[in-house]
């Protein structure tokens, strides 16, 4: 770790909880030099919902690469990025009946919310932008706004304006009220943001009743009902997308991390052409936006959701955490998720804490989110093996029972 302790910036976080070197990988797997191997419930914060070096997308890729395929193309027209577009179209828009211009911003999912915004403010002419508490969009300035996090906002350095907040999942009781009244201080919003499963902020799940009062709320301020699904989307709760089946019809959903799935970077905005005509050419732009390797893989992940075979098998595997959760929580603990993301909300931080690093002691690779840190975060692969998510949860377990139950 020298090299690192000594050259590289203290900003760095996620190899100050897993202090090790690694080496390579593979699926639910990661090997460090030493060559002690850690199941991955990290998972990359969401981007390996295929594990890694996913052996279909590596040799999609390496046949790319062989072929002088297109690595980076800005936003002109090549054959992979046709075929990843036909692929989702076919396999994820057209089964929905869902109506959207695809619009690919730079690299990572920051900038596909700040595109969102960008758009919203330009349909609408408003700048207010209405968000929820523990919600996370990102660390640019615009999506920083709208990230609830004291710490990361303190980062900024400047004052992050034009967005309110509302408490999330509590009803809505009195706000339409506010909102119309002239002289409450409120301005019209351009669009209200909001994640159908808050995974940074805790993995607080929102119920389809208060998101559809959400939604309601936007159409009668004339503002767009923008959901942040980067996160959470791409497969990682047994559908799609988070929302699938609560007939919400986002005006813009912002995807990112798992979307190309091999850990290359990629993030797309799915706008109404209504909106999205509102564009003018080069009027956002950015130099990492036609990626060829993210849609080379992002192309073979379509693969996965032909057929319901896959996400079956993802809400077996969530059936069987939940139940392990929940045998291995004591009192005092709260978990929350759906599909492969599980939060475990310790309520206090240091024991969260140390459950991190002794499951990373004993090979597991544990995030932590929410408020302080106080959430246990388990994001595995989707296509984790059942033995290695039984062994991962046998390593949980055993490090809530050292860490808050000691002998």
């Amino acid at each position: 770790m020298e090299v690192f302790d000594r050259w590289e910036s203290e900003v760095r976080g996620y190899s100050r909880a897993y202090p090790t070197v690694f080496k390579s990988a593979s699926n639910a797997r990661q090997v460090d030099e030493a060559g002690k191997s850690y199941i991955d419930f990290f998972g990359g914060a969401g981007v390996l919902n295929f594990g890694h070096n996913n052996a279909k997308m590596k040799d999609a890729i390496i046949k790319f690469l062989q072929a002088d395929g297109i690595p980076h193309s800005l936003d002109m027209a090549t054959t992979t990025k046709r075929e990843f577009m036909q692929a989702f179209i076919d396999t994820i828009l057209k089964p929905r009946n869902m109506d959207y211009r695809m619009q690919f911003t730079g690299p990572t999912g920051t900038n596909a919310v700040e595109a969102a915004l960008k758009l919203a403010r330009k349909v609408t002419g408003r700048r207010q932008v209405i968000a929820f508490t523990n919600g996370f969009h990102g660390m640019t300035l615009g999506s920083l706004a709208a990230t609830a996090n004291a710490y990361y906002r303190n980062a900024a350095g400047v004052e992050l304006n034009n967005v309110e907040r509302l408490p999330f999942g509590h009803p809505l009781e009195g706000m339409e009220e506010t909102y119309n009244d002239s002289s409450s201080g409120y301005e019209e919003p351009a669009a209200i943001l909001v994640e159908p499963i808050q995974a940074e902020g805790g993995v607080n799940v929102a119920d389809e009743k208060w998101l559809k009062e959400i939604r309601q709320f936007a159409r009668d301020r004339g503002a767009l009902f923008i959901i942040d699904d980067i996160q959470a989307g791409c497969g990682r709760t047994g559908s799609y997308f988070s929302f699938d089946g609560m007939d919400l019809d986002p005006d813009i959903i912002t995807l990112a991390k798992g979307l190309g799935g091999y850990g290359t970077p990629i993030a797309m905005n799915l706008n109404k052409p209504e909106h999205d005509k509102h564009w003018s050419p080069s009027e956002h732009t950015g130099t990492f936006r036609g990626q060829g390797i993210s849609f080379v893989a992002g192309k073979v992940a379509m693969d996965y959701f032909k057929g319901d075979d896959f996400m079956n098998d993802v809400r077996r595997k969530g059936e069987v955490m939940h139940e392990r959760l929940k045998a291995m929580t004591p009192s005092g603990m709260e978990i929350r998720g759906r599909g492969m993301l599980w939060g475990l909300d310790t309520h206090d931080p240091a024991a969260n804490k140390k459950i991190v690093r002794e499951c990373f002691d004993n090979g597991l690779l544990l995030g932590a989110c929410g408020t302080d840190g106080r959430v246990g975060k388990l994001i595995p692969p989707l296509t984790i093996t059942d033995a290695d998510l039984k062994e991962g949860l046998d390593i949980l377990e055993k490090a809530i029972k050292t860490v808050m139950e000691p002998a």
